[in-house]
């Protein structure tokens, strides 16, 4: 039947920053309750989020596989576990085998981070062989004030570019660079491995709005993924933070609508 879709082949997943300040209990049940495919444990100062037992707890519990771990590289989190950056990644890669996820996302290194830097991209490489577990750099964007612009990470916050095996395409950090979300995800190929599913209108701020309130084109992104087989997880990673329990409930059931409408493929689009 030429009108006949396909169902996606991509988990959906829900981001434990996406309930914050709630913490990973509440993204579990609420991951549940919506009909996410899977969480992904964002690592900050919920201790619940550093301790693999109360995750794969939590994950039984639910019933909700951790689909991904994302490591302390935050700015928000350069204390978390500690203030080397090579333990944080281990620590993160150690977390995801023990509850089971396949993928680490992580940020690249701060300039500042000049050690770290000139080891990053031979580290990952090493650790995703000795592992087995991606280790899925995410796309960054220059930081902006009073009109200038500075790059703030190395070796750069474009990974199309760079020799990563595997990628997180974040599409609320794409509006924040002002780069082209279409074109970074065709030049990857397939080292597009994982991607952070939000919006944003291109302002300085990295907003994380709620996909089809920005200007990304993220219905055409998913689209594109879904007629070229995409088999990674889709994560929702949007802010709710100044939300009541309510509107909160409503936004993340809007975003995985609106993934799972735009994942659904027809096959006379050319799905492999």
């Amino acid at each position: 039947m030429s009108g006949a879709v396909s169902v996606p082949g991509a988990n959906v997943a829900l981001s434990t920053a996406s309930v914050y300040p709630e913490g990973c209990a509440s993204a579990f049940a609420t991951a549940r309750r919506l009909g996410y495919d899977g969480v992904e444990v964002m690592v900050w100062t919920d201790p619940v989020s550093q301790e693999p037992g109360a995750i794969a707890a939590l994950s039984e519990l639910h019933g909700i596989p951790v689909l991904s771990v994302h490591a302390p590289t935050l700015l928000l989190t350069q204390r978390v576990w500690s203030t080397d950056p090579w333990t944080k990644v281990d620590k993160s890669i150690e977390l995801a085998q023990e509850v089971g996820a396949s993928t680490v996302v992580l940020h690249p290194p701060f300039r500042w981070q000049r050690d770290y830097a000139r080891e990053f991209l031979d580290g990952v490489a090493l650790r995703e062989d000795e592992t087995g577990i991606r280790l899925a750099v995410e796309n960054m964007f220059p930081w902006r004030a009073r009109n200038r612009e500075y790059q703030a990470y190395l070796p750069g916050w474009d990974p199309v570019p760079l020799p990563y095996d595997n990628v997180t395409l974040d599409l609320s950090h794409t509006a924040t660079a002002g780069s082209d979300a279409l074109q970074m995800a065709a030049e990857l190929g397939p080292r597009l491995a994982h991607v952070h599913l939000a919006d944003g209108t291109g302002s300085a701020k990295d907003e994380h709005l709620v996909p089809g309130r920005g200007t990304q084109p993220c219905a055409d992104f998913l689209e594109t993924l879904a007629t070229q087989g995409f088999s990674g997880s889709v994560v929702v990673e949007v802010g709710t933070r100044k939300l009541t329990d309510a509107q909160r409930e409503l936004d993340l059931t809007e975003a995985l609508a609106f993934a799972r409408l735009h994942l659904a493929a027809a096959p006379s689009m050319g799905l492999r």
